[in-house]
């Protein structure tokens, strides 16, 4: 609640409040500096808040004896992985699965298990520093998942991938929201936070914008239908303005951009008034704004 970070004369982070909720995929977007990561940092309990509250499971994160259980149940891919490059990928990952105490029997399993999964399991033997930088992220996220965490922080998770490498971390994390787990994601890629976010926030030091994809295009651009025509004419635009539930339109040549109250009972009735007037139908569809249209109307640019 109201979650403010300071660094000396910079505010990074101003009256943050949000609730995730368990078995949700939470998203943020915003520009270089916005305060994503030092959001993240202060949730996995690694820097301190100026001020403010945040809890994570119930626990505290400004108390001293909660910090080390948050982060015994949490998973962190940070900005800057850090990986201990002598090592194998095998021999890093057993690393960390006994620094979170993963029992003896179970590491060797779970390890293959997320080397598979992440597509790498051919490389397990082979040194980290021999990696190109994409390997190493992959690294780093079955890192964040070796300990099996109750909820996942990952701080752009496909940074540095190649387009299949990509798709191979996204189809992964597509598994883990299936199987309800809690993710937070810092990322920039807009069509990657729209097909895994469940919700998202648009974070700019203070948060400018919440809510599922679909909410906060609605919220912002309003429900729209486009109406091409053979011909718009003066009876056809009184026709449309007088029409129940369209809040407001715009001509674009022979096409209508209607802000409807509600398309799937209101598209029908328009429609059928249209043909009535004697105006000449060609196609009918709802306009759907995606991600990169809130994110340019909120943060910066202009999208129409």
């Amino acid at each position: 609640m109201e979650l403010t970070r300071k660094f000396e004369r910079t505010v990074a982070v101003e009256d943050l409040t949000i609730t995730i909720n368990d078995g949700e995929v939470f998203g943020f977007l915003g520009p270089n500096g916005a305060g994503k990561t030092t959001t993240i940092r202060m949730l996995c309990c690694l820097i301190e808040p100026t001020s403010g509250q945040a809890f994570v499971d119930g626990m505290d994160v400004r108390d001293k004896d909660s910090r080390i259980k948050i982060r015994q149940n949490v998973g962190l891919l940070p900005e800057n992985p850090g990986l201990y490059e002598s090592l194998s990928a095998y021999q890093n990952l057993e690393f960390y699965a006994r620094m979170y105490g993963v029992p003896a029997a179970k590491r060797s399993g779970r390890i293959t298990e997320l080397l598979q999964a992440l597509d790498i399991l051919d490389r397990k033997d082979d040194a980290v520093g021999s990696f190109s930088k994409g390997m190493k992220q992959k690294i780093a996220i079955a890192r964040a998942l070796v300990h099996d965490p109750k909820y996942l922080f990952l701080d752009e998770p496909t940074s540095g991938l190649d387009p299949v490498s990509s798709l191979t971390v996204r189809n992964y994390l597509m598994e883990l929201k299936r199987e309800g787990r809690t993710i937070f994601i810092n990322t920039h890629h807009l069509d990657e936070a729209q097909r895994l976010c469940d919700r998202i926030g648009i974070l700019k030091t203070r948060l400018l914008a919440q809510g599922s994809p679909e909410h906060l295009a609605n919220e912002f651009f309003g429900k729209t239908t486009m109406v091409e025509l053979n011909a718009v004419t003066p009876e056809t635009l009184r026709v449309v303005e007088s029409s129940k539930g369209v809040k407001a339109f715009r001509q674009d040549g022979n096409k209508l951009y209607l802000t409807i109250d509600d398309p799937a009972t209101d598209n029908p009735a328009i429609v059928a008034q249209l043909v009535r007037s004697g105006a000449g139908i060609i196609h009918v569809e709802e306009v759907k704004k995606g991600l990169e249209d809130v994110y340019l109307r909120i943060v910066g640019g202009d999208s129409k």
